[in-house]
């Protein structure tokens, strides 16, 4: 009889390990995913047309957070960078006049740089952008930051940034800059539709 009760004990402290271990290894496995969800990549899906053709609704995107120095949470500090933001890079950043709100435009210009809109070009320091990815899209007059006559100053520490879809994107002509404390991370692939996998350039 003692032997069967010692039995059913070790039977029930096995059941017992399992489910700590069960437990344990869930536990491990959240810790570990918002650990890469803030400091390593992170997705997000694309809800409107404003960087059309590069992004389209519903596109399911991996965003690099490491790249520029992942924002550490509940503090106003950053990690190390692995290297400053690019001129045509398409970043993702908290929206300034919403900080519940995250946007993804392209990178157009740096503080210190002016910037003017002109017969469909962006001009910056006075000097069109004549790289392919500004190039190819034909960038209206349109919001308080981009009317035809005026050439706008960045603010230090700060960006002017446009959606590629210019006919159709809430953004830096309208709104103003991006401060650096506001950036997230660099979009850097598409990963679902599985059609649409591709690196975004």
């Amino acid at each position: 009889m003692k032997k069967e009760d010692g039995s059913r004990k070790g039977v029930h402290l096995k059941r017992k390990s399992a489910l700590w271990e069960w437990v344990e290894s869930i536990v491990i496995a959240f810790i570990l995913a918002m650990i890469i969800r803030t400091f390593i990549v992170q997705a997000f899906k694309i809800p409107t047309g404003s960087m059309r053709p590069t992004l389209l609704e519903g596109d399911i995107i991996m965003v690099n957070k490491f790249i520029y120095g992942a924002k550490i949470p509940f503090v106003n500090l950053r990690l190390a960078k692995f290297r400053e933001p690019k001129r045509g890079d398409v970043i993702v950043f908290i929206y300034p006049e919403n900080p519940k709100k995250d946007f993804i435009k392209r990178l157009v210009a740096f503080g210190g740089e002016t910037v003017e809109i002109k017969d469909g070009t962006v001009y910056i320091n006075s000097q069109p952008l004549l790289d392919p990815v500004f190039s190819r899209i034909y960038y209206y007059n349109r919001g308080e930051f981009a009317n035809d006559t005026q050439k706008i100053t960045v603010p230090k520490a700060s960006y002017f940034v446009l959606g590629d879809n210019s006919a159709s994107s809430q953004d830096s002509r309208y709104w103003g800059f991006v401060p650096d404390k506001n950036i997230l991370g660099k979009a850097i692939i598409i990963y679902w539709p599985l059609r649409r996998v591709r690196i975004i350039k």
